[in-house]
C-alpha cells in the first residue's frame, strides 16, 4: 500500500495559489480514478481507492503547508508504513514552470511542507516535484508562492494535473522513468513547447522559398 500526499493549504483562499499544485495534482488523481469520498482523519482530507490494482491512499493535510508532517506521521504510523511508502507531490521553485522531477530522499530546499514532513517520518520518502518557476530574486519566494497562477498558467496546469493523473498507474509500480516519458508526451511544459518552436522556426529558415520569378521566366 501506497501512501500519496497532495501538499498545500487549506481554504478557498488558498486554492489556486502556487503553493497549491500538490492539492490540484491529487485532486485529479482521486477523481480520475475513482476514488471513495474522503473522510477526515489525520488531521486532513484522506481518500482511498486503487491504481492499476495497487490500493493506494491519497491525503491532503489540512495542518496548513508548515505542519504537514502532523498529518502525514500520523497516517504512516497507524497504517505502518515505510517512508519510502510515501509520495509527496508538491510545488517546486527550482524547477521551469510544468517540469517534473521524482526523487526519493534527499533534502528540503527550504520548503517548509517538506521539512515537517522529513521531521515527522524522516528523509526516505519519494517526492514528485511540480516546477512552478522562481521569481528570481529570494525576497520575493513566499508572495511569490502565496499568490495565484497566472490566467495563462491554466494551458500547462490543467493538461499536467491530467497527465500525472493518467500516468500515475507507472509511478505507484516504480516506472519513473516511463513516468516521465508518459507525462512529457501528454502535456509538454512551457520550456518544452519553445525549445521546439524554435528548433522548428531554425529548421525553416534553412529551406529557401521557391524562386517565383525565376520559375515565371521558365514559364
Amino acid at each position: 500500500m501506497q501512501l500519496i500526499v497532495g501538499l498545500g493549504n487549506p481554504g478557498p483562499e488558498h486554492a489556486n495559489n502556487r503553493h497549491n499544485i500538490g492539492f490540484m495534482a491529487v485532486d485529479e488523481i482521486v477523481r480520475r480514478h475513482g476514488f471513495a469520498a474522503p473522510r477526515r482523519r489525520f488531521s486532513g482530507e484522506l481518500f482511498e481507492g486503487r491504481v492499476g490494482g495497487e490500493k493506494v491512499l491519497a491525503l491532503k493535510p489540512t495542518t496548513f503547508m508548515n505542519l504537514s508532517g502532523n498529518a502525514v506521521g500520523a497516517a504512516v504510523r497507524f497504517f505502518k508504513l515505510a517512508p519510502e511508502d510515501v509520495l509527496v507531490l508538491h510545488d517546486e521553485l527550482d524547477l521551469a514552470p510544468g517540469k517534473l522531477r521524482v526523487k526519493l530522499g534527499g533534502g528540503t530546499a527550504g520548503h517548509n511542507g517538506l521539512r515537517s514532513i522529513a521531521a515527522a517520518i524522516g528523509p526516505g520518502f519519494r517526492r514528485l516535484r511540480i516546477g512552478i518557476g522562481h521569481p528570481g530574486d529570494r525576497d520575493r519566494v513566499t508572495g511569490y508562492v502565496l499568490h495565484d497562477f497566472a490566467k495563462t498558467d491554466r494551458e500547462w496546469i490543467e493538461p499536467l494535473v491530467d497527465a500525472i493523473a493518467e500516468a500515475l498507474p507507472l509511478l505507484v509500480v516504480g516506472d519513473d522513468a516511463g513516468f516521465m516519458t508518459r507525462v512529457a508526451l501528454l502535456a509538454p511544459s512551457p520550456e518544452s513547447k519553445k525549445k521546439k518552436k524554435a528548433a522548428a522556426d531554425r529548421k525553416a529558415k534553412k529551406i529557401s522559398p521557391p524562386d517565383e520569378t525565376a520559375a515565371q521566366r521558365d514559364d
